[in-house]
């Protein structure tokens, strides 16, 4: 009997060790951690922000430190696969699990430490912390990064494509703030890259890093946290169809002014209460002296209507990010959310507002057609540029960023009726497709627009053109040299 049960061990032994694929040997014997598909775990560990989105990568790793991000990617090319990193998981076209089926998950979640340099007020980030986090631990030690509002979309993605927030007018995209980082290559070699160390890749990361190696921390320059903050919502319930032209166009105007750079705001319009009326607000913070906010914002509501309603709420820095995310800035206190939703972005040209046919186009469109849409939608309209903004005094060539000569950046964002699948594809795809068209067909046939990747549309026509600009021939023949195997591949990359 003895016998016996030594030999039906030995065989059950062998069995499921013959039944583990090359990936996993290799992964358990370098004491990888991973989850794959036979796991219980994964159907939860691959499910995608995006419920649009069902995608099977061929596993999920978690390693813990950098050497093992190394070791997971060689496991992964190893069997050709392609490897993708995931810092929070919020990529819209669900680019964190691979985007589409069969590739390595190179989940960076453990990796969370943060540390700020008093000497020289740098702060050491892992690329598995999300905003919430950071924003906190920051703000522990008086200082704050220019970012994005939701708790917990993770920098990696956010600072490896732009990073826009509030405070971006007064101190640039998150990437912008970037000094150096340790990126491990498709070869398993963990490179530092800086403007003096690996500069090709320094540029590349910012703007396109996913597609170029997994960056597991970034060294940022941090600035003082402000000493007050103010968020200011106006909003107007119904407006007509030359009401709300009148507010974009006169928006345009206002930024064209000479606008303090602590002034961060945004245009927010949603389903009107009937055809010809949609509901607007404006959205926004400001970081200078309390007192002169109302003289910064007034000549633009001099231009609107009296709102329907306005809320004005000082208070700390802290606070601020607090109250413009509307959920825990510690993550760990609560799950992560989800949407079932198509999205797509436009960047309007300073240098070429949006004409009034343009405006006149959308505004219609969105009362018209908005109202009867199956979609729960909304769009903003965020001020990136104006007078005296940070992100475009930086020159364009200096970063992959494509597009500093920005005035907005739109955001077009439609879900399903109960924000559960399935989403209403047939309709719901073309209702932002022809949005975004009423505002390019009544534009300039050489009107230099973009559309921005952390609004990442994977059905965008000329995707390159309009993610990465005059910059796509240099980051294709980066991306030749530093990847020839395409090891880091997914929808809409280099």
């Amino acid at each position: 009997m003895f016998i016996s049960v030594s030999f039906l061990s030995l065989a059950s032994l062998l069995l499921g060790a013959s039944a583990q694929s090359p990936l996993q040997q290799n992964l358990t014997s370098l004491g990888v951690d991973a989850v794959f598909p036979t796991d219980p775990t994964y159907a939860n560990v691959s499910q995608a922000y995006n419920k649009r989105f069902t995608v099977d990568p061929a596993a999920v790793a978690f390693p813990t430190n950098v050497q093992q991000v190394s070791e997971a990617i060689q496991a992964g090319v190893a069997q050709n696969m392609a490897v993708v990193a995931r810092s929070g998981g919020h990529s819209y076209i669900a680019n964190g699990l691979g985007g589409t089926n069969g590739s390595l998950i190179v989940d960076l979640s453990n990796l969370k430490a943060i540390s700020v340099r008093s000497s020289n007020n740098t702060a050491l980030i892992e690329m598995g912390n999300r905003l919430g986090d950071i924003a906190l631990a920051l703000n522990a030690a008086g200082r704050a990064l220019p970012h994005g509002t939701c708790s917990y979309v993770g920098i990696g993605g956010h600072s490896g494509y732009g990073g826009f927030g509030f405070t971006s007018r007064a101190w640039g995209l998150t990437l912008d703030t970037i000094k150096s980082a340790t990126v491990v290559l498709a070869n398993g070699t963990i490179a530092t890259a800086s403007s003096t160390i690996n500069p090709d890749l320094f540029w590349a990361i910012r703007g396109a890093s996913p597609s170029f190696g997994i960056v597991t921390s970034i060294e940022v320059q941090t600035f003082p946290a402000p000493t007050s903050a103010i968020v200011f919502q106006y909003g107007w319930d119904s407006l007509n169809i030359t009401a709300a032209s009148d507010a974009i166009a006169s928006f345009q105007e206002f930024a064209a002014t000479n606008i303090p750079t602590e002034f961060g705001a945004e245009l927010v319009f949603s389903r009107g209460p009937s055809s010809g009326q949609v509901a607007f607000g404006l959205t926004g913070a400001w970081y200078g002296a309390p007192a002169a906010l109302n003289a910064t914002v007034a000549p633009y509501l001099k231009t609107l209507p009296t709102p329907s309603s306005q809320t004005i709420t000082p208070g700390s820095y802290i606070n601020s990010v607090s109250f413009l995310a509307g959920q825990p800035l510690n993550t760990t206190t609560a799950p992560d959310g989800s949407d079932t939703f198509y999205q797509k972005s436009l960047m309007t040209p300073e240098g070429s507002p949006m004409s009034a046919a343009a405006i006149q186009a959308f505004v219609s469109y969105m009362a018209v057609q908005g109202f009867s849409s199956s979609t729960a939608w909304f769009i903003e309209v965020e001020l990136y540029g104006g007078s005296n903004s940070a992100i475009n005094k930086v020159p364009l060539d200096s970063t992959a960023f494509a597009k500093r000569d920005t005035l907005f950046t739109m955001q077009l964002y439609a879900s399903s009726s109960n924000y559960e699948p399935p989403y209403p594809t047939a309709v719901g795809f073309k209702f932002l497709d022809d949005m975004v068209a009423s505002i390019v067909d009544n534009s300039p046939a050489d009107w230099s627009y973009g559309a921005y990747l952390n609004y990442a549309d994977e059905r965008l026509v000329n995707a390159s053109t309009l993610y990465y600009g005059s910059h796509y021939p240099r980051l294709k023949a980066l991306k030749t040299e530093l990847d020839p195997k395409d090891t880091f591949r997914f929808p809409i990359g280099v």
